[in-house]
């Protein structure tokens, strides 16, 4: 059933129930104001015939059957058209005329206002009133209240009327309010029906112009139309990164079997001679073992780095928070420095820098320069000197890493942080400097190399932005709808 339709029928149900609401209290109402008027005009005859009547009561008293006759018509007269009964103080009755009981037991023995006594299906308003004086006694005024009930049904018939001809009227009218004010959500849902689905959220705005929040002052309809475009724009990301996560798999087989060919085709020769001469000297089997061990490991170093550099490419936000750079600079020369005793490192640490990064990217950042440094920063038949310091410039945490090597020529200092680049000496996978330079981007970070200030040999300067507290939470150091494949593209 359309929202429409169920509007009205809600209407048309509910608008008669209201009205018939409405109509019982409005009876309630009216018939205690009758009986009010109706109480008021039993005290105002009450206090009409009550000189009459005492002066019946003293004339019974006396044995006076003229002045008494004279005073009941007097009564009877002033009473109008309630009933009247006058009984005197031993309980015989003196006056009784008028509608009343035929039961005179039913009528109150206690003075009091005005009540209600039932009898047979009729109903009378009866004012029972002491009389004091020289002789005392009893006066009840009564009104039959039937005298009300054509004011109660005219009431009725047309509260009823009313509810009758409400129902029709009221499911019309709310039957056209509801299809004007439902009229946006139909334009709406024919708008989204007829969307593109490959378009995604650019469709959306373009076609949904009218239904930008606040033209259509609707609020439901408003929320609705941003509604749909959130949930259009979260599809367009996820797609995005769906197709971006495609990307940096086929972008991974490739370059996979690419570099694998040749350990995996050299691996395959050492085996064949191995099998095809197993009588081989100790000296030359030793020496192909060395050269499967050595296969095996650049394969299993080139596969970690591929997989890490994919890891990279499909970070998601959700991996930042706040970190102390310093602790992970901490961390990470405590660790080489037990992995390579011999090599001589330094580092100079302040107490605290914080960045807005994510922790494991920012330790394989970290884990590479070192690892670089501590392969190439030596001289032939020396051990590596490798100094790390992290301090702060500016809005800046400033990350240098120098060596005493070589040094990197110039017009080679932007090749070394592309894909597979590395030099015909160096046993690494040529992907250590890549991850270096991919999580500087991915942390809105720069990485540069230089010659060492102090002598030979290289610096890398990697510089960050410092957590800024009064920044708001939810702006991230990552934009997603940057394109961030690493794997298929060489970056600098």
């Amino acid at each position: 059933m359309k929202l429409s339709s169920r509007i009205a029928l809600s209407v048309t149900v509910v608008v008669p129930l209201l009205v018939l609401g409405a109509g019982a209290l409005l009876l309630g109402l009216v018939n205690r104001d009758l009986r009010g008027q109706q109480d008021a005009r039993l005290h105002d005859r009450a206090a009409a015939v009550l000189p009459a009547t005492r002066a019946l009561l003293t004339a019974d008293r006396g044995g006076r059957p003229k002045v008494e006759q004279n005073q009941s018509r007097r009564i009877l007269g002033d009473a109008l058209d309630s009933g009247v009964r006058v009984a005197a103080a031993d309980g015989v009755v003196v006056l009784a005329g008028g509608p009343a009981p035929a039961d005179p037991a039913r009528l109150p023995t206690v003075p009091g206002g005005p009540v209600t006594v039932r009898e047979h299906g009729a109903a009378w308003r009866v004012l029972t009133v002491r009389v004091d004086g020289a002789a005392p006694g009893t006066l009840w005024l009564i009104a039959p209240t039937a005298a009300d009930g054509p004011q109660l049904a005219a009431v009725r018939r047309r509260v009823l009327l009313v509810s009758v001809l409400a129902a029709p009227v009221s499911g019309l009218v709310a039957l056209g309010l509801a299809r004007r004010a439902t009229l946006s959500i139909r334009r709406l849902s024919r708008r989204a029906a007829e969307l593109d689905p490959q378009a995604g959220a650019a469709a959306f705005a373009e076609t949904f112009a009218a239904f930008a929040p606040g033209r259509i002052r609707i609020t439901e309809v408003d929320e609705l139309a941003t509604a749909i475009g959130v949930l259009l724009a979260r599809y367009d990301e996820q797609a995005a990164r769906t197709a971006q996560a495609l990307d940096t798999a086929r972008s991974f087989s490739s370059a996979a079997s690419h570099e694998l060919r040749t350990p995996l085709t050299s691996m395959r020769t050492d085996l064949d001679v191995l099998a095809a001469h197993p009588d081989l000297p100790a000296g030359e089997r030793a020496e192909v073992v060395r050269d499967l061990r050595a296969d095996h490991g650049r394969l299993e170093e080139l596969l970690t780095a591929l997989r890490t550099l994919a890891q990279g490419d499909l970070v998601e936000v959700s991996a930042f928070a706040p970190i102390d750079l310093a602790e992970l600079v901490e961390d990470a020369t405590g660790e080489t420095r037990r992995r390579h005793p011999e090599v001589r490192l330094s580092a100079e640490t302040p107490a605290e820098v914080r960045v807005f990064g994510w922790e494991g990217g920012l330790r394989i950042l970290l884990a590479n320069l070192l690892g670089n440094a501590v392969v190439h920063g030596h001289q032939p038949g020396r051990p590596a000197t490798v100094t790390v310091r992290l301090g702060t410039e500016g809005e800046c945490a400033v990350l240098t890493v120098d060596d005493c090597g070589p040094g990197i020529e110039p017009e080679a200092r932007q090749a070394v942080f592309t894909r597979f680049h590395r030099r015909p000496d160096s046993p690494g996978s040529g992907l250590g400097l890549t991850l270096v330079a991919q999580q500087a981007a991915l942390h809105r970070g720069t990485v540069t190399v230089g010659p060492r200030p102090e002598g030979p040999g290289s610096r890398f300067e990697v510089r960050l932005p410092l957590l800024r507290p009064d920044a708001p939470t939810l702006e991230l150091p990552v934009q997603l709808s940057m394109r961030r494949d690493w794997l298929a593209d060489d970056r600098s």
